[in-house]
């Protein structure tokens, strides 16, 4: 989800430093109340679940023994980093994960609180709270099995203190995912110039293109800081169908799949997830949330 981390490098963990954007929380506060509107701002974001739900979800039981029909992520306790309104904590809760909700942005936690409140279901596995990433640390140390940060990386300072934050959490063998944009001239022209300025897929100044992260850099940090980096695919969004598709080429959007060291070594794979049924779209123009 879109949300807003800004991080020092000094005293990277403190709990008493705000490391928040107060100028870019500005910005998401004004559509704070706009995220369950399908067909608003953030309806790429919506149908951006047809695809990362399953990856998430079919990644997650392919290593593990235990299945609870119904509820396949029964058991597993989820962090979705820079949660907005909870269009990707909701479907995470329904498959029946314990989730933590966190956003910089009070506007969003009020949002999401509110929707989770009309399934009682949601109420009782999702809780949603007010803070940066580095602002639950310490009471969070190796807490979580699983890290989601989906569209948020592109909207940090420092990438790799975000990253050593991620590790802090994380319990040792637990999966880290993350869907963001890769930084290249297409990204430029089709994200920002096509999707910002021209068709207005999302509002204007949303990202800034030198934040996007390409996915070797991405995949360096991680592998330096103790992951083992075992899926990268490509992601491709149709803004004639408002749907998204894998593609093998990561030059626009890409799902990146990591786990804490500790985990039993593993072949990595830049297949397209076979698991998915999601069909690929050849689209005329990505563009990207």
């Amino acid at each position: 989800q879109l949300s807003l981390f800004r991080f020092t490098q000094k005293r990277p963990f403190s709990t008493s430093h705000s490391s928040v954007d107060s100028k870019e929380m500005k910005k998401f506060q004004l559509l704070a109340h706009k995220w369950w509107d399908e067909e608003g701002e953030y309806a790429a974001l919506h149908s951006m679940n047809d695809i990362r739900v399953p990856f998430i979800r079919d990644t997650l039981l392919s290593m593990s023994s235990n299945y609870h029909p119904g509820n396949p992520l029964s058991g597993i306790k989820i962090l979705d980093v820079g949660c907005g309104g909870g269009l990707l904590s909701e479907p995470l809760g329904r498959l029946g994960a314990s989730v933590t909700g966190i956003d910089p942005v009070e506007d969003n936690i009020r949002t999401a609180d509110q929707h989770k409140s009309f399934d009682p279901v949601l109420a009782k596995r999702i809780q949603y709270k007010s803070s940066s990433l580095e602002e639950i640390v310490e009471e969070s140390m190796e807490t979580f099995d699983v890290i989601v940060a989906s569209e948020v990386v592109e909207h940090v300072a420092d990438l790799e203190t975000f990253i050593k934050c991620c590790s802090q959490v994380l319990k040792p063998e637990g999966s880290l995912f993350i869907t963001t944009i890769n930084k290249t001239q297409l990204s430029y022209v089709l994200g920002i110039v096509v999707a910002e300025k021209i068709m207005g897929i999302v509002p204007e100044g949303t990202h800034e293109w030198e934040k996007f992260v390409p996915p070797e850099e991405l995949e360096r940090l991680l592998e330096s800081n103790g992951f083992s980096v075992r899926t990268v695919n490509g992601m491709l969004y149709n803004p004639l169908s408002g749907s998204w598709g894998w593609v093998k080429n990561t030059s626009l959007n890409y799902a990146l799949h990591a786990v804490k060291s500790g985990a039993q070594t593993q072949s990595r794979t830049t297949d397209v997830p076979s698991e998915t049924d999601v069909q690929q779209h050849s689209a005329t123009a990505g563009m990207v949330p």
